[in-house]
């Protein structure tokens, strides 16, 4: 896979069990959103955003109401995981060593972040990369920050409320909408994933 988010949906798809069910039964059968309920015991809305999910990542395929399990692209998908080459994240060269050293110890191969340091110096250098996310002078919603959020760490609203607090971040408020303000915000901490 080459795509880092990509990567991380897959993963994400094959580590929730109830997915992992769906995926059972639809290898097994064509189905709609009823026969799935029927055969989990589930909440409705749970199979929809499960199979939402599915669908997103290429994983399922919705014709006339019925799901079908895209065998050949979970296929290709898995395989891609089970290569020996995994992507490899590359804190960008003109970055200082320290910063280097910080995202480098701080950050999953796949450019996740696996701890958050404690120390507020080296949590500044998490969320300035973390803010390469989002593009300046466009707006999102807290929901859209939080999926963007998501895709690096679980703690959402702790790093959501972290950017705001140094500025990385502007909000509303009420919080109905936020920004990446032009402003003050360092750039080249992008890096890279070979």
């Amino acid at each position: 896979m080459n795509n880092s988010h990509e990567l991380l949906d897959f993963v994400k798809a094959m580590a929730d069990v109830d997915r992992l069910r769906i995926i059972g039964i639809l290898a097994r059968e064509l189905a709609g959103q009823s026969t799935i309920v029927g055969h989990l015991n589930m909440p409705l809305q749970d199979v929809v955003n499960h199979l939402a999910f599915l669908e997103h990542v290429g994983i399922v395929t919705l014709q006339d109401k019925v799901y079908e399990l895209n065998t050949e692209k979970l296929e290709n998908l898995a395989r891609n995981q089970l290569q020996e080459e995994k992507p490899e994240y590359i804190p960008a060269p003109e970055l200082d060593r320290k910063s280097r050293k910080v995202l480098a110890s701080s950050l999953n191969p796949d450019g996740t972040i696996k701890q958050l340091p404690p120390q507020p110096g080296k949590l500044k250098v998490i969320l300035e990369y973390l803010i390469q996310a989002f593009t300046p002078g466009l707006d999102y919603t807290e929901k859209e920050v939080n999926t963007i959020i998501r895709r690096f760490h679980l703690d959402v609203s702790g790093l959501r409320r972290d950017l705001v607090d140094a500025g990385f971040l502007d909000r509303e408020r009420d919080g109905s909408r936020y920004w990446r303000p032009e402003r003050g915000v360092t750039q080249g901490n992008e890096g890279k994933l070979e």
